[in-house]
C-alpha cells in the first residue's frame, strides 16, 4: 500500500499539468490564509474567544468559514453565505420549474445556477454581517457603531466573503478539486498544529491511557468515514438500442447510490435548529425578568450540548434532515424514473413506470437509513468522546473528520483523472 501511495506521488511530481495545478492551489491557499488573519478593528479578542467556546453553533459556523470567524478577520463570514445560497437554490429547484430546468441543462445550466448563487450570496452576507454585529454588540465584544461605520463594517464582511468565493472558484478552475470544499478543509487543518501543541503540553501521566484510547478510536472513525464515503449501492439498468435496424439489444449500466448522499448538509441544518433555542435563551435571558427569565435559564440547562436530551434531539434531527435532503434534492425516485423512460432505460425485472419508482424508493430508503444513522453518529461523536474519555476540547470534531476525508478523497480522484487524461493524450498523439 505504501509503495502504491509513493508511486502515485511520483507520477504527480512528473506530470507538468498536475504540478501546475498543485502550485496554483498552494499559492491561492497562502493568499487565503494571509487574508484570514487580517482582523476587523474594534474587536475584543478575549471575549470573542469565550463566546465561541460556549456556542456549538458558532464553532460549527467557524468550521464552514474556513477558520476565519473565530479570528473575526475581514473574511469572518467566510463561505457560509455562499453555502447557504447554494442550499437555497437547490431547494428552490424542487418548487420552481425554471430553476429545475436549469439544473438539468448541463454545463450551461450549471453556469447560470452558479451566477445566481453568487448574486444571492451578497444579500445573505449583508444580513449575516448585520447579525454578527448585533451578536457582538450584545456580548460587549464591539462598541456601538454609527451609520457610516456600520455600513463600512458590513461592506467589509461582504467583500471578504466574495473574495473567498472568488478564490474558491479560481481553485476549482485552475487548481485541484472543488475550491470551496478545499478552503473549508484548509481552515480545519490549519487548527491542528496549535491544538495538538496545546493538548500535548497539558497531558499528564494519568492521561496517557485516555490518549491511547482516543488515538485508536480516532483511527477507527477515520476508517469508517472513508468506508462510508466510498460505499456505493449499484442498481443495474439496461438501455434498449437497435443495431443497424435489427432487433433491439440491451446495453448494461447501473445507477450508483452512495451510502452518504447528503454529505454534511443535514448536519448544518440540524445544528442550526438545535442550537437556536440556546442562542435565543442566551440573549433573552439577559433582558427578561421573573418567570420568563427562569424559563430561559431552565431552557439553557436542558439544551446544554453535554445533556442526553440535546444529543438525542440532535441525532433525530440529523436523521430527519438526511431523509428530507436526499429525497428532495439528491435523489428523487419519481424524477429518476422519468429520466430512465425518456432515455429508453429500464431496471431488469421491473416494469417501467410505477413499479420502477416504487423499487427505487424502496432501495433509496434502505440506503438512506444507513447513511442517516452514520451522519447522526458523526454529529454526536464529540459529545460521546468528551463524556466517556473526559476530554474537554477535541482537536477535530466528527463533522470536521467527515469534511477532511471527503475533500482528500475528492482530491485524489481529481489527480488520478488528470494523470489518466495525460496518458490518453500521449496515446492519441502516438
Amino acid at each position: 500500500m505504501l509503495k502504491s501511495i509513493a508511486d502515485f506521488f511520483v507520477k504527480c511530481a512528473k506530470s507538468d499539468v498536475v504540478r501546475k495545478k498543485i502550485f496554483i492551489t498552494a499559492l491561492l491557499l497562502v493568499v487565503f490564509r494571509f487574508i484570514a488573519h487580517v482582523p476587523v478593528a474594534g474587536i475584543d479578542r478575549t471575549s470573542l474567544q469565550q463566546l465561541f467556546n460556549g456556542s456549538p453553533l458558532l464553532s460549527l459556523l467557524d468550521v464552514f468559514s474556513g477558520g476565519t470567524l473565530a479570528n473575526f478577520s475581514i473574511m469572518a463570514l467566510g463561505l457560509n453565505p455562499y453555502i447557504n445560497a447554494s442550499i437555497i437554490l437547490q431547494l428552490l429547484g424542487y418548487v420552481i420549474p425554471s430553476i429545475e430546468e436549469l439544473q438539468e441543462e448541463g454545463e450551461y445550466g450549471q453556469d447560470k445556477i452558479n451566477q445566481y448563487t453568487r448574486f444571492l450570496t451578497v444579500p445573505l452576507a449583508a444580513l449575516q454581517g448585520m447579525g454578527a454585529y448585533l451578536l457582538l454588540k450584545g456580548q460587549g465584544i464591539i462598541g456601538t457603531l454609527g451609520p457610516v461605520q456600520l455600513l463600512a463594517f458590513i461592506l467589509t464582511l461582504v467583500a471578504g466573503t466574495m473574495f473567498a468565493v472568488w478564490l474558491g472558484e479560481l481553485i476549482t478552475e485552475y487548481g485541484v478539486t472543488n475550491g470551496v470544499s478545499f478552503l473549508i478543509f484548509a481552515g480545519i487543518i490549519s487548527r491542528l498544529p496549535v491544538a495538538l501543541g496545546t493538548s500535548i503540553g497539558t497531558i499528564t501521566k494519568t492521561d496517557l491511557t485516555k490518549v491511547g484510547i482516543f488515538v485508536v478510536v480516532a483511527l477507527l472513525i477515520i476508517t469508517l468515514v472513508v468506508y462510508v464515503s466510498e460505499a456505493v449501492r449499484r442498481i443495474p439498468i439496461k438501455y434498449a438500442r437497435r443495431n443497424n435496424g435489427s432487433s433491439p439489444i440491451a446495453q448494461a449500466s447501473y445507477i450508483p447510490l452512495q451510502l452518504n448522499q447528503a454529505g454534511v448538509i443535514p448536519i448544518i441544518f440540524a445544528i442550526a435548529l438545535v442550537s437556536a433555542p440556546s442562542l435565543i435563551a442566551q440573549f433573552a435571558g439577559g433582558i427578561a425578568h421573573g418567570a420568563v427569565s427562569k424559563f430561559f435559564t431552565q431552557l439553557l440547562v436542558y439544551m446544554n450540548p453535554n445533556t442526553i436530551l440535546y444529543n438525542v434531539f440532535y441525532f433525530l434531527l440529523v436523521v430527519g434532515f438526511t431523509y428530507f435532503y436526499t429525497a428532495t434534492v439528491v435523489f428523487n425516485p419519481e424524477k429518476v424514473t422519468e429520466r430512465l423512460q425518456r432515455n429508453g432505460a429500464f431496471i431488469p425485472g421491473k416494469r417501467p413506470g410505477m413499479q420502477t419508482q416504487k423499487y427505487l424508493g424502496y432501495v433509496v430508503n434502505r440506503v438512506t437509513l444507513a447513511g442517516a444513522v452514520f451522519l447522526g453518529f458523526i454529529a454526536i461523536l464529540p459529545s460521546i468522546l468528551q463524556s466517556t474519555l473526559q476530554i474537554s476540547n477535541l482537536v477535530i470534531g466528527g463533522t470536521g473528520v467527515l469534511i477532511v476525508v471527503s475533500v482528500i478523497l475528492e482530491m485524489v480522484r481529481d489527480l488520478q483523472a488528470q494523470l489518466s487524461m495525460k496518458k490518453y493524450e500521449r496515446f492519441v498523439a502516438e
